[in-house]
């Protein structure tokens, strides 16, 4: 059962980052967390995600516009290096923390929380819509890194940047999918050193099938790309979300 879920999940999310910038990783981390403990999750999803964006650089990598992606993923290096780290800190804490009645503990708070605030960013026109100019791609950089490394939740900061820059659609996700891929590779090489890699590498098989799905979502969002809105399918998607970070607040999951 849990591989129908985290395939099907891989295969839509996938998908949807070519209408929406993000996506990937918004929805494969919680839906890995149903079933890994939180920190083995985002850092199944960083490798779905990676081998998924080299993937897509095949497809429309020749839309990229470097002087942007660099000027947003050179500072996002520094920003994925810090929230990778604090990751491996909450991980390797044994606190017990009492939240609402439940026993739950600071990864989960912290996860929660952040996928609490991307759901709201899905479901919120305030939030859905924020936009900063392009004289903040320095910072914007630096945070959307950082929220990479720390959840796997880079994309919505990332697009809310890129958005307003007037990219044709083809320019704003292969712009975005070479900033994902500088993050990722910070990230999971920071990972590498601090998780254990042996629970990682008997997660191989479904890591091999998720990657798949994402490749084969990849394929068919490239072909809808100027054919499909996903406004219903956001919201959706928020709400799911929304569950799930309640249910790491809880320590349910």
């Amino acid at each position: 059962m849990q591989e129908i879920v985290l395939l099907l999940v891989a295969f839509g999310a996938s998908m949807l980052t070519f209408f929406s910038g993000f996506g990937l990783g918004t929805m494969l981390t919680p839906a890995f967390i149903l079933f890994f403990p939180p920190e083995l999750a985002v850092a199944a999803t960083a490798i779905v995600h990676f081998t998924n964006n080299l993937f897509k650089l095949v497809l429309i990598g020749r839309h990229t516009v470097w002087s942007i992606a660099l000027k947003f993923g050179i500072p996002a290096i520094l920003g994925a290096y810090a929230g990778a780290r604090i990751l491996s800190m909450l991980s390797a804490s044994d606190q017990v923390i009492h939240f609402l009645g439940f026993e739950t503990s600071g990864l989960n708070l912290v996860l929660g929380g952040l996928i609490l605030m991307f759901a709201l960013m899905e479901l919120l026109p305030r939030l859905k819509d924020f936009q900063l100019s392009a004289k903040w791609l320095f910072p914007g950089g630096v945070i959307s890194g950082f929220f990479g490394g720390l959840s796997g939740h880079q994309g919505a900061l990332r697009s809310a940047f890129l958005v307003k820059l007037k990219l044709s659609k083809e320019q704003f996700v292969a712009t975005g999918v070479v900033i994902a891929c500088i993050v990722d590779t910070i990230r999971i090489s920071t990972y590498a050193t601090h998780f254990d890699m042996d629970q990682i590498a008997s997660m191989r098989p479904l890591l091999i099938m998720a990657t798949l799905a994402a490749f084969g979502g990849a394929m068919l969002g490239k072909y809808l790309l100027k054919k499909i809105t996903i406004g219903l399918i956001q919201n959706i998607v928020g709400i799911l979300m929304i569950i799930i970070s309640i249910l790491l607040f809880l320590g349910l999951i």
